[in-house]
């Protein structure tokens, strides 16, 4: 039962503190470092962290000395976060580009999710409506989807957004800027413990190539708490266009009649969605008037966080055009029934074009001494993980199907090498090719290759902007229940 106690005291503390932070804006939390070094939070850090790292990972009881230690240090003032080791990933779909990415150590990472656990309820309840990257129940279609509204037509005629600003901000993570940051946060935060402990993670030094660096700007790399930091520094651009979008704990109706008054008035009306560093803002105005406003929110990114606007990447498009935001290419064209002029998400070449050569180089790169299996299991998280992300685009069927045919002749040529040049009848036979309409596919045993067709195109479900978290107070009294169970039920299978 241990589990499910920790389970239960943790969920209630966050449920206590976003409740008084969503009460009083005004309130700065003191006292919190006793929450950070609390035995059930320490506990339930580890229990997240060993659900992530496999069934290899000791579980609670076997960590027990190793938290104590921790917990000790902590409380002493002996912990001081390591160099976090930083690797090159490749940027996808950007051959030779490179992202760097840091690995913080398994104690560090432990103590940033205690230090989540705590600050993350209470931040939440400040962050905007339009606000999705790295949020609890926000995702990214939820913010191509609050865009797609906007460029809908409504009961006063077809939507008045012409054209869209794409920000870009130059090296975003790496830019924030530390005493800016720490402003912010101690807006909120009082206790002095804390606010060293967070300083400490923002200075921690990166070792690269065996040479440690300690860079004077940036999240953490590859930190827990860095999503959590970054929405707490880029929460300023929301600000920013809050009129427009409605601010924290403001009902939905207010920035709408705000949005129409200035509409009426002739004022131009600008409508941001953020997901991480990523936004867009739809433009209510003249092409000129959006112009002026990216000269503008350049200058307040350099005034007020300290960074720079890339003004070449950072395009006004006509929404009528399109533009690319989250991996969806998004544009306003015709209804095929009424002719009227809607939004819609679409797959963009681009990125059909980079799954087939990922699927190419995946295939090429497995031994045809190693069975069909072996490529099976190595496809299916491809196919169905893509498939699941794209099929809210129109035409997503139309492009898995051909998507389908694409990769049955790339196995089939696979099959075909591994067989000495076999032919087809060979392989229908070998490999029980079974024909359904006009599918087709591979199986070897139980083993069978997915369709990207199998989900079909769905529509993504239009929800309000406010979203449940789990804390508050609409989620917590009718699901409080629901949510403990689940977690309780997890902590359980984790033991099986």
């Amino acid at each position: 039962m241990p589990d499910e106690v920790n389970i239960s005291f943790v969920l209630d503390m966050q449920r206590k503190l976003y409740r008084w932070s969503n009460d009083d804006p005004d309130k700065v939390f003191a006292d919190l470092f006793n929450l950070v070094c609390d035995r059930r939070f320490l506990e339930e850090s580890w229990r997240r962290l060993s659900g992530n790292r496999g069934s290899q990972t000791p579980g609670t009881d076997g960590a027990a000395g190793f938290l104590d230690e921790i917990r000790e240090a902590l409380r002493n003032g002996t912990y001081r976060p390591q160099p976090v080791r930083q690797r090159l990933i490749p940027k996808p779909g950007k051959p030779g580009q490179f992202r760097p990415f840091g690995i913080p150590t398994l104690v560090d990472r432990l103590v940033q999710m205690a230090l989540k656990l705590v600050l993350e309820p209470i931040f939440e309840a400040d962050f905007y409506p339009t606000s999705y990257g790295f949020r609890r129940g926000r995702s990214t279609h939820d913010a191509l989807v609050r865009i797609q509204k906007f460029l809908h037509p409504t009961t006063r005629g077809p939507s008045v957004y012409r054209h869209v600003i794409e920000g870009d901000i130059k090296g975003c993570f790496d830019a924030i800027d530390h005493h800016v940051m720490m402003e912010r946060v101690r807006k909120r935060i009082g206790d002095r413990k804390v606010l060293a402990l967070t300083l400490s993670f923002l200075k921690a030094g990166v070792m690269v190539k065996g040479t440690e660096r300690h860079p004077v700007t940036g999240s953490p790399q590859g930190g827990i708490i860095s999503p959590m930091l970054s929405n707490i520094y880029l929460t300023a651009i929301d600000e920013r266009y809050g009129r427009w979008t409605g601010r924290p704990r403001e009902s939905s109706i207010n920035p709408a009649a705000r949005r129409v008054r200035d509409h009426k008035k002739g004022r131009p009306v600008l409508y941001m969605v953020r997901y991480a560093d990523d936004f867009v803002v739809l433009v209510d105005g003249t092409r000129e008037q959006a112009e002026a406003e990216k000269h503008a929110l350049a200058e307040f990114l350099k005034t007020e966080l300290r960074m720079e606007l890339s003004m070449e990447k950072t395009r006004i498009t006509d929404v009528r055009e399109g533009f690319d935001f989250l991996g969806y290419r998004m544009a306003q064209t015709r209804a095929y029934r009424t002719r009227r002029w809607v939004g819609n998400l679409f797959i963009p070449k681009g990125k059909l074009n980079d799954l087939r050569h990922k699927i190419k180089v995946l295939v090429r790169s497995i031994p045809t001494g190693r069975d069909l299996a072996n490529v099976i299991d190595r496809l299916n998280p491809v196919i169905t993980g893509w498939r699941n992300y794209y099929r809210y685009a129109t035409g997503a069927y139309e492009r898995f199907k051909q998507l389908d045919f694409w990769i049955w002749q790339r196995v089939g040529r696979w099959l075909r090498m591994k067989h000495g040049n076999a032919g087809w009848p060979t392989l229908r036979r070998r490999y029980r090719l079974s024909a359904s309409g006009k599918r087709r596919q591979w199986t070897e045993g139980s083993k069978r290759l997915r369709f990207f067709a199998e989900g079909g195109t769905m529509r993504y479900p239009d929800r309000r902007i406010e979203k449940p978290n789990g804390w508050n107070a609409k989620w917590g009294n009718r699901h409080r229940e629901t949510l403990l169970d689940f977690w309780t039920a997890f902590a359980r299978l984790k033991r099986i």
